[in-house]
């Protein structure tokens, strides 16, 4: 297993980590088979969307906050209940096939930290599965 760790800077934002997941199965001389990324937090998640328009990432985000308040009557003590509830929306792990060494993704497609309680620095872990 290998660990990427992300520096986020922002309350809610979405980070690009389809690189350095490339680089975790080059490191592993990985050709075909498939590669996990999860995030091991309850207020953080991982995505894969579109990463060729910047304006997607603004309006996950928006529409996330917009239907998930901070100013709601949450029993959460922390005052992260939010956080909490987004990344149960979005989830802890993608699974992605790797052909010939390079993840298998569509066109526009890239691979996403969600941060929902930063700033913060956190980790994704990154285990590949070569294939039978």
């Amino acid at each position: 297993m290998d660990i990427i760790r992300v520096k986020t800077h922002s309350r809610t934002e979405l980070l690009d980590i389809t690189g350095e997941i490339q680089e975790a199965i080059n490191k592993k001389g990985l050709t075909d088979g498939a590669v996990i990324a999860y995030v091991p937090h309850t207020t953080a998640g991982i995505i894969v969307n579109e990463g060729a328009d910047p304006a997607v990432k603004r309006d996950i985000l928006a529409v996330l906050n917009m239907v998930i308040p901070d100013n709601f009557d949450y029993r959460h003590m922390e005052g992260n209940s939010p956080a909490h509830i987004k990344s149960s929306l979005t989830g802890s792990s993608v699974q992605v096939i790797v052909t010939s060494g390079k993840l298998a993704m569509g066109t526009w497609q890239r691979i996403f930290f969600c941060e929902f309680d930063g700033p913060r620095n956190r980790k994704v872990w990154i285990q590949t599965l070569k294939e039978a």
